[in-house]
This record gives structure tokens, sequence and C-alpha cells, in this order.
């Protein structure tokens, strides 16, 4: 079988559609050609796959061919099995008849001939040339059609169709087309079972020695030929997966040994996408394929399906990873190919593959995900070009070109040195070219980096590249490495990854190696000596030269300007992707090395552009090391752009970094340009962020402040600069973790600070704050014009101490302000009343809560009818006793409290005296009432200032009652025959003290004396009379009414005079007077206490009566009206000139009733007439509800113009009355 691998291969490359072939029984193909192959390709089919499931397909490529024609007829019949895939997949079967005894005799026993091959899917078309005017021949032509469908079609298969001539229907042509798929279909199915069933015994017997792999190769790719014909690119893609799967199995088997290929003129450019690129009868070698070719083949074949099933995306996947697998194929076979054959053959599968994937993604559209892996792989793909480019590019001399860059560094280092069984020899007349190499080695010098730093520069080459080629010498064994750099020396040459050093002066010595001149007379190398790196770098170029058939790649090596040229390219191509992919940081780090070229180039402002993006990726990932590697670059390209900001920002992000990154004086350089530009007059002043560089954290333990206080913050400041700096002013911002809106206004210390390097500890005067937990901000300041800010945690402390910040941690509060609480409290040290009118002590306790009042200041004012003497000294004194006692002055209301009460409870005593111009009066018997405690209230405001600041602001207002030592009710006991009055005075105590009663007299007032010789004394001499506090005691004076007119007593009441003393402490209440400073004798205090008693001449002769009448119901309710009536009336006619004006015609009425007990509804008062005959009457009604119930005191109804002394009442007195409570409402009752 595989004698017909050069007939598969003429087949395969002649035959791209499905045949149909068409039996033209009556001749009718030249009518109906045009119609039938309108209908192609074959639009919306169903096909089955491999696995036998309906697939759908777009169209399936087909041609009609009629069975005359020599395509068909000149197949030999062994052929047909064989190849099968291209045999005719349907057979389209034209007949015409107009007679039905003709079809019988003749056309219908050819049709059965034709028909009864079992393999072949047929259907018959019967061509109907019947003119539809003619009815005989149209009925004709159904008669014979009609026949024709009995005879050929079946119960499970219509094998028949009608075509006019003159006019198809356009159902005919949908008949058409379904027929054409279905005998397709069962053809294919028929024929990969086949395929299938051939294929599975050949793969049982691949483990025998005769076993042929072309054999298996043939009916493999003919099915996966035959599915690509029918658009079944799946089926047939996972044909050529199979088949390279078994490949690789029967390659990889011990056997007899086969050339791998790869020597022919051409083979390093990569035939990935070309399968045509050799004939398989050139590749094959016995019973397989050559290696080299036929790998690139099926991943050709492959590519091509990918591409047919718009799958760019895979194709670039698969073509990454079969270049790295196949490369290492190649490493294998490294020493029977040519020279770097393995980097050449990467290179152009790269630049293919990159090619094409790019042309067919223009036309494709993918989802965002895809299409950024889609791009990752294409820059995958630059990466690897590129990195093997560069591995050229050293070999031949340009490595002193190459950036030796961390990522470079990393790919070259890491990438071996070609293998070859010999390392190339110097060709004949090389010696300019050495000369050139030589030169061009001397004169590479490293750029200086900015700053002098001085780093051992990173190498590019897994080892010694001197090495390696004389090591790779088969005639030559090199001794040792000293020999080598002895030889290197001689060259003027630096010794590969060492870094660059001026050479050495030459010295006389003798190697043993080296006798000689470098080139004989022949220009062949001498024996005895190892290559210098000049001739290797000759022997390299001149063996790629040999060995590169591609002109592109060849013109890139050839000068110095085409090499970064086509560096440059491979470069921007890779980031560019990488970029769109998602795989940006390593597009960012190739931004990197174009940088570099760029400023090679004089581009200074490109490449300062893509250093900012490389510093950026670092600094954000981390990588320190790598980010002082580009960094000086960065401030390099700024400080030639003049970009002060920046050149500025970068120096201080190169003091942030680590410091064992650079030497000492290299950051004291560093430290020099800041200062310098921050101490110049810079054009664009911009806020420079130091947070890297001058960090702070919190010193010591929280800060708590309560609210309103300001206080001493201490942060820690960590300076990163080597040397000490000066900082002009700081200002700290604190960030209100909770419970703040507004916004928290800055520290600022205007005084200068120097920063030591390392911690400093630095205090701020904090202004009041508003309650809340408070962090630390951002640090701003000034460096010389140079305003600068930080926001960030110093990291310098152990991880397990509190000094230790950072981001991963929850942020330390530095500063907690409680929220307002009581700091201090002041209430009354009196629990009872005092003396009015009498210089009383009232005491204030005092109470720090947990707070010092050490400087406050205590304001008193006193409110209306309160002084306090400032005369007198202030008493303070301890709460507890025999902790503390001091006298102070007391001015304009201010005390100044000692500095030994800040802490501690105390009791300030301050004198006060209430006034009361008011003269107590007596209250009767009949009617005692209490005097009102509201009469005797004062109030006092307090305002205390205390704090540091004083900010702390206590006020408070303290209510104290004062009150008249005695409250008296008179009685009378007893009225004598002879108009005596026993009159009683009962002293009750109103204060908490022990009152001493030393003398009392009575003025009486007109119209009343004393009996007797008494000279106002009472009648009984029991003084002093002790009264014990809330105690009573009783005066007894004997009265009587005057008949006498005496001038001299104008008097209108009668007033009690009371000498007494008072014992009691000031801490309960009212105690003894304080003594004026005048005072003889400050330790006897004796007072008098006035008090007018109401004494009333009994009603001899009235003129007016009011009566009280009763209600006109006995049962009264609360909230029901009712009537309340009285009746006045005139006893006497007026005589008395004084009587008659307050008694005239016109009489005044008042109501007075107690609001809680009643609400008048009526007027309360106003004006009645009253005839001033005697024995007049009229009545006066006001309507009350009750609004209590029990037995309470009715209105009264009072004469406020007529003397008392001209009324009499009846009843005498205040009488009650029962007022029933209101009756139940039905809307409230409960149904039992």
């Amino acid at each position: 079988m595989a004698n017909y691998l050069a007939q598969f291969q003429t087949i395969k490359s002649s035959c791209d559609r499905l045949v149909i072939s068409v039996e033209d029984v009556s001749d009718l193909w030249p009518s109906v050609k045009q119609g039938f192959e309108a209908r192609l390709p074959l639009k919306k089919a169903t096909l089955n796959n491999r696995t036998r499931n309906p697939v759908y397909v777009e169209n399936i490529p087909a041609e009609f061919i009629q069975t005359t024609d020599a395509r068909l007829r000149s197949r030999f019949p062994q052929d047909q099995y064989l190849f099968w895939f291209r045999e005719p997949y349907a057979t389209v079967v034209l007949v015409s008849c107009e007679d039905l005894d003709l079809y019988k005799t003749i056309l219908k026993p050819r049709l059965k001939l034709i028909t009864q091959n079992d393999e072949r899917e047929w259907f018959i078309v019967y061509v109907s040339k019947a003119n539809p005017s003619n009815d005989s021949a149209t009925k004709m032509a159904k008669k014979v059609f009609a026949r024709i469908e009995v005879d050929f079609n079946t119960k499970k298969r219509e094998r028949c169709c009608k075509y006019d001539l003159h006019g198809p229907e356009a159902s005919f042509w949908e008949d058409l087309d379904a027929k054409l798929v279905e005998c397709i279909r069962n053809t294919l199915d028929r024929r990969v079972q086949f395929y299938e069933e051939e294929i599975r015994k050949l793969s049982e017997q691949r483990f025998n020695p005769v076993w042929n792999f072309c054999n298996f190769f043939i009916l493999k790719e003919s099915l996966a030929f035959m599915f690509d014909l029918a658009n079944l690119h799946e089926d047939s893609l996972r044909e050529y997966d199979e088949l390279e799967l078994c490949y690789s199995e029967t390659a990889g088997a011990p056997g007899k040994h086969r050339d791998f290929g790869g020597i022919d003129n051409g083979d390093d450019q990569a035939a990935l996408l070309n399968p045509a690129f050799k004939q398989l009868t050139v590749i094959v070698q016995d019973d397989s394929f050559r290696e080299f070719e036929f790998r690139q083949y099926i991943f050709a074949c492959q590519a091509k399906l990918l591409f047919k099933l718009n799958r760019p995306l895979e194709v670039a996947a698969r073509g990454h990873s079969f270049i790295i697998s196949f490369s290492k194929i190649l490493s294998m076979h490294e020493t029977v190919l040519p020279f770097c054959f393995r980097e050449v053959w990467v290179i152009t599968a790269c630049l293919a593959l990159l090619k094409s994937t790019e042309l067919h993604y223009n036309n494709a559209s993918m989802a965002p995900e895809i299409e950024r892996e889609f791009y990752r792989l294409l820059g995958d793909l630059f990466s690897l070009c590129r990195v093997k480019f560069m591995r050229l590019a050293y070999l031949v001399g340009y490595g002193h070109e190459i950036e030796r860059s961390p990522g470079n560094s990393a790919a070259l280092s890491m990438l071996p040195w070609p293998k070859p069984a010999i390392w190339p020899a110097i060709p004949p007349d090389s010696s300019a070219a050495i000369l050139a190499k030589e030169k061009m080695i001397l004169q590479a010098k490293p750029r200086e980096k900015h700053f002098n730093i001085q780093r051992k520069e990173l190498p590019l080459e897994p080892s010694l590249l001197l090495r390696e080629a004389n090591r790779r010498r088969a005639f030559l064994s090199v001794g040792n490495l000293s020999e080598l750099l002895e030889s290197q020396t001689l060259e003027g040459s630096p010794m590969e990854g060492s870094p660059k050093t001026s050479p050495k002066p030459s010295v006389n010595y003798m190697s043993r190696t080296f006798s000689g001149p470098a080139i004989n007379s022949d220009n062949s190398l001498s024996v005895d000596r190892p290559m210098r790196l000049s001739e290797i770098y000759v022997a390299a170029e001149y063996a790629l030269n040999l060995t590169i058939s591609d002109p592109d790649l060849l013109s890139s090596l050839s000068s110095l300007e085409e090499f970064e040229k086509k560096y440059m390219e491979l470069t921007k191509g890779a980031a560019e992707n990488y970029h769109k992919s998602w795989w940006k940081r390593h597009g960012v780090v190739l931004d990197g090395e174009i940088a570099a070229i760029l400023f090679k180039k004089g581009e200074i402002d490109q490449a300062k552009k893509s250093y900012e993006k490389v510093c950026a990726l670092y600094s954000g990932e981390g990588w320190h090391h790598l980010l002082s590697i580009i960094l000086p670059d960065l401030a390099e390209c700024q400080k030639l752009l003049n970009d002060e900001a920046g050149f500025l920002s970068s120096c201080v992000r190169l003091l942030s970094l680590d410091n064992t990154l650079f030497a000492t004086k290299e950051r004291q350089l560093f430290q020099s340009e800041v200062l310098r530009l921050a101490h110049s007059e810079m054009e664009h002043q911009v806020p420079l962020d130091v947070s890297n560089l001058i960090t702070f954290y919190g010193a010591g333990p929280v800060l708590e402040l309560c609210d309103k206080d300001p206080g001493v913050l201490e942060i820690a400041v960590w300076s990163g600069f080597p040397d000490e700096i000066v900082l002009e002013n700081l200002n700290l911002t604190l960030s209100a973790s909770f419970g703040v809106d507004e916004a928290v206004k800055p520290i600022k210390s205007p005084d200068k600070h120097v920063l030591k390097p390392g911690k400093n500890v630095i205090s701020l005067n904090l202004p009041p704050q508003k309650p809340g937990s408070y962090v630390l901000g951002s640090l701003t300041g000034q460096i010389g014009h140079l305003q600068f800010r930080s926001h960030g945690f110093s990291k310098a402390g152990p991880a397990d101490s509190d000094d230790f910040m950072s981001f991963e941690k929850p942020t330390r509060p530095v500063l907690k302000v409680l929220k307002p609480r009581p700091l201090v409290d002041i209430a009354s040290a009196v629990s009872s009343f005092l003396l009015m009118n009498e210089l009383q002590w009232i005491g204030l306790i005092i109470n720090p809560l947990n707070y010092s009042l050490k400087g406050g200041i205590l304001r008193i004012d006193a409110g209306p009818g309160l002084v306090i003497e400032e005369s007198h000294l202030i008493e303070i004194e301890s709460f507890e006793k025999d902790q503390g006692f001091e006298k102070v002055v007391i001015k304009g209301g201010e005390v100044a409290l000692p500095d030994w009460a800040a802490d501690v409870k105390t009791v300030l005593w301050f004198p006060v005296r209430a006034i009361d111009e008011k003269i107590a009066r007596a209250t009767s018997s009949v009617q005692p009432q209490k005097p009102s405690v509201v009469d005797g209230l004062r109030m006092i405001a307090l305002k205390l200032e205390f704090g540091a600041f004083r900010n702390q602001i206590f006020e408070r207002t303290i209510a104290v009652t004062f009150t008249d030592p005695l409250h008296v009710i008179t009685r009378t006991i007893d009225k004598c025959s002879d108009g005596t009055l026993l009159l009683q005075a009962t002293l009750v105590s109103q204060v908490n003290a022990t009152l001493m009663i030393n003398d009392a007299w009575l003025d009486l007032q007109h119209g009343f004396e004393h009996v007797g010789d008494s000279d106002g004394r009472p009648a009984s001499s029991s003084f002093p009379l002790v009264i014990s506090p809330n105690s009573k005691a009783g005066i007894l004076f004997t009265v009587r009414l005057s008949n006498t007119e005496d001038s001299t007593n104008d008097q209108t009441e009668s007033i009690l005079n009371l000498n007494y003393s008072i014992s009691g402490e000031r801490t309960i209440g009212a105690h003894s007077p304080i003594p004026s400073a005048e005072s003889e004798n400050p330790g006897n205090q004796k007072t008098v206490f006035k008090i007018i008693l109401g004494l009333q001449r009994p009603v001899l002769d009235p003129c007016v009566a009011v009566g009280f009448l009763p209600f006109s119901s006995e049962l009264l309710r609360v909230g029901q009206l009712v009537n309340v009536k009285w009746r006045i009336e005139r006893l006497k006619e007026l005589e008395s000139s004084e009587i008659l004006s307050s008694c005239g015609d016109e009489v005044v009425y008042e109501v007075e009733a107690n609001p809680q007990n009643w609400m008048v509804a009526g007027r309360k008062r106003g004006h009645v007439s009253l005839s001033k005959t005697q024995g007049s009457r009229m009545e006066i009604t006001v309507t009350c509800v009750p609004l209590v119930s029990g037995y309470v005191h009715p209105p009264q109804l009072g004469l406020p113009e007529v003397g008392e002394q001209n009324i009499t009442c009846n009843p005498a007195g205040p009488h009650l009355v029962c007022v029933l409570p209101p009756p139940l409402s039905s809307s409230y009752c409960i149904p039992a």
C-alpha cells in the first residue's frame, strides 16, 4: 500500500469537492446541467459525524461528473477501495420517456441494470419534455412517471422525482437537494465505517515488526480528507490528532535508526503552515517518514483545519506548544544539524505563526476573555522569538548592545548555548572581520548609571562563551580557565559576564598554549591555541550565514542598525500584545527594554514614559530590587528633560528603598539632590509625597482626653534620610474613625524640627477635638520651599509590638476624646431653710469626677433678692475632715479654687443675705395658712471654668429657700364679761434649728389697748423661751377694746416683736447670723423678728348681711352644673359718709372658689344694684361645676369695697357641702 503514496498525494491535490455522478440515459444532461449546477454547493445540510451524530453543515462543496467522463472511467478497480474518498457519493439517473410500452420494454431493464449496484447511492430524475399545452403528452408523461415510482420506490425510501423541462416546480429543487444530501450522508456513513474497520485492523497490528506506518497513514489521512471534503472539519481534525499520537508512539519506539531530516537547503525556515512544503514521497523512509518534515506536515494540516473552523486562538495555542516541544526534539539532534539550526527554526516558526494568526484574526469575532488569551499567546510567541533572536545576536558580537536588564538576564542566562558537534571554525580571509570585531569589543562601554551607581552587571549567558566555544573544539583540549583569561587579556577584552574594567597593561609571560601569531598564513586557527572572543564571533557569524536561508533574518543580523531595528520590532510586538491581554505586567517589563533602546537613540521623552510604567509595576508588586535598577534610569531621563518635580519624586523613591540596595554615599547623594531642589526656586512647586521615606506612628499609649480638652500628642517620626534634615514646619492631620461628622482641623507646629536618621519623637500641642476615636491621618510640612506630605505608617518596630503598623492590621487609635460626661458636680450643702434678711452661710459641695480642677475659677451670680457679702472671706474646706481648709477672697463674684482642692471633694462657704422688705403676717386659727415657700425661694447661678486652658465650663443654677424663723397663729381663747380678750399667739418654728425667745412685746393697733400696767409684754414671763426645731410655743396677751381716742396711735395693724437668738448648724440649714465686721460682740447675736397680727374689732353694727342659700338639689355630682346663690340684704340706712361711699347703690361682688374643686362658669366679679333703703334685698347667682367628689368648701362671696366690720355672714364661718361621684356611663359598662 505504501507504493500508492505518490498517487495518493496526486489524487488528494486534485480533489477538492465531493463527486456526484450523472448517469445520462436519455442524453438530457446538456439541457439540465445549468439548473443542476446552480444548486451547488449544497446549502444547509445535515450529515453524520464520526460518532453517527447529526451535524449541521452550512454548505457541502460538490460537482456533477457524467459517468462517461474520463476522470471516472480511467480508474482501476483495485484503486477504488484504496482511494474511495474520491469516488462518487451519489448517482443521478436522468431518464425521459413519452411512451409507456417503450418504458416497459427498453428503459426499465436498463434502469434495473444501472441501479442493481448496492454500493452506490442513486435516485432517478424523470425529465418531462411534454409541453404543458399538450394534454395528451402531459397525461402520458404522468403515467410513465407513476410507473417509474411504482417500480423503483420502496416503503422506506423514495428514489424518484420529476423535472419539468419547460418550467420546473419550486418543490423539485428542494426535493433534489434533499435526495442528494441523503445519498451523500448514506455514502459517507458507509465509507467511514469501511475506513474505520481497516484502520482498526492496522492499529491492532502496529506492534508487529512488519507493521508499516505509511499504510496506516494513507488510510487515516484518506478518512480525514474525506471529512474535510464534507466540511466536517472537527472530525477531520480529530483524525489528524490521532495520527500525530500514533506517529509519536512509533517514532519513539526502539528499532532501527532513521534519519531525522532538516539538513536540506531551506529546512531552517519552519513549514508549520505549509503542508505542501515537501512531497510525502520525498520524506518517506522505509516504512515511515522523517520526523522533522512529518511533524511539521501534521501540524500544518491541523492548523489549516483550525483556520477553517475560525479558531485562530487554538492555532496560536497549539503552535506555541508545538514550537517548544519541537525545539526540544531539535536539541536532541543538534549535533547533526547545522549551527544554531534550532534557534533559526524557532524564530521563523514564531514569525510565520504570528503572521498567519493575525491575518485570520482580522475577520474573527471573539469574546473579550478569548481575545485577551489570544493576545497573550501572541505575546508569548513574540517573546520566544525575541529571546532566540537575542541569542543569535550575542553569538555574532552584538551582546554589548543588549540591555542587561533583569528580564533579559533571566531569559538569556537560562537559555543554553548551541551544542554543535564541533564549534564552527574561523573562515578563510577573515582577518578584517576579526579586527572589526576586536575594535567593536574595545569600543563597547556600558552606559554609566546616574548618581555614579556601581553595580555588577547582570549576565546574558548561562556560562562563558569563550570557554564553551573552545570546549566544543574536538581537536583542542583547554587546560584551565586561566589560560583562556590570559589570552583574553591580551586581546584587551573583558571576560563575559564580569563587570567591564579597563584593559590591563601588557605583561611579559609565556603561555603554554599561546605560541605564535593568532592567525597562520593560511588563515586557519592554530591547533595549540584557544580561539579568542573576536574569532568566535566571526566563526559564528560565518556559520549562521550558511544556516539561515531567510533573507530577512540574514539582513537583521548583518549590521548593528538592522539588529536594533528587528529587536525593537519584536520587543514592541510582544509588549503591545501583552498590554492587550491580561498579562499586562509582562508588557510593562518589556516597556523597560523599549525605554533603554529609546534612550540610546536620544528619544528621552518616550523613554521616560516607558520607564514610568515599569517603575509603577515594580513598586506596586513590591519588587524593590528590580526597582532599584530601573529607577535611576528614570531619574536620569527626568533630569535631562528638566522635569524637576519628577526628578525630585524619583530621588525620594530611591531614598525610600531598602538601605541595603544602595551604598551610604549613594543615598547621601540622593538626599543632596532633594535638598538642592527643595531650597531652590522651582518653577512648578508641587506637594511631594514622602510616605515611604518619612513615616510616623503614635508614641506611647493612647492619649485619652475629655471633651473640649486640649493636650499634647507625641508621635514618633521615622526618617529614612541618611543624614539629618531640617523641617521648616510640621502639620499633623487626624482622621476620625467614628462619631465625628466635620473634618478634623490639622495640628500645626510652626517650629523647626531636625529629623535624625531613624526614630524621632515630636510633641505637638493638640487643640480641643470633638468626641470620638482618632487615628493618624497625614503628616505635612515643609523642607526649604518644598511642601511634603506623608500618609504612611511606620513599619520600623517589631511585628509583635504596638509600634508596628501595617495596612493588614487594624489601625491603632492615638487619641480618644471621650463623649461629654460630667467632669464636676456642684450641689448645695444646705438641706433646709435659711433665715430671711439675715447674713447666712451657703455651702457648695464641689466634687471633681476624675478630672482635675487645678486653676479653676468659680463665678457666683446671686439672683434677685439675694446679696453676696464680699466683705467676708470665703471658706473652703475638704468634704472629708482634716484634709484641708483655706480662706480665700471673693471679688466680683469670682473665687479662685486653691490647688489642693483640684482633685478632692470640697465644700465652699460664702455669706449671702436674702432681702424681703415685707413684714410677715400672722394667720388666724380659724383659717390657718402656712406661708408660701415660693416667696422665700432665691436662685444662685454658678459657672465654673476649669481645665488646662479653662476651656471646660460647668454651669448650674441652685435654688436656696429662705424663710422667717417663726410663723405665728393667733386665737382668741376667751372673752371676759368686761370686754377683756385673752389673745394667744402660737409660735411655730420654721427652721431646723433651736430658737431662744429672749423677749416679746406687742404693739397694738388703734382701737386696742393693753390691760393693766403691762407695756405690751405677755402675761406670762417665762423667758427665755426655747423652741426646738419644728415645734411650737404659745404666748398669752391680755388686751381689750379701747374706748378712748388716742390721737398719737395711728397704727392700723398690730405688730408682735420677738427678740430671739438661734442655735443651728450651717451644714443643716438656718444658723446664727454671721456677725458683721463692725460688731463689738460677735459671739452673742440677738435679733428682733416682727410679725403683723390681724386684730379685728367685732362686728357690732353691720349694715349689710350676706347669706348662702341652700342648693336646689341635695345631690351634687361631679361634672353637673349647679347654681350657687347668695342673698344680700341692707340692714339699716346709711348714715356715715365713709360707709355711704363704700356701700352705695352699686355694690361690687367677687366670687372666690378653689380652682381644684370648682369651675366657675359665670362671672367671678361684677356690680349689682342695691337700694339704700333699709330691708332692700337682692340675689346673686353664679353657675359652677364641681370637679372633685367629697366634702368640699363651696364658693365664697365677698364684697371687696365694703369693710368686713360692716358685713355679717350666714353661716358665720366656712362650711362643707357633699359632692357625689359622677354617674356610671353605659359606654364603659361591661356585661356580666
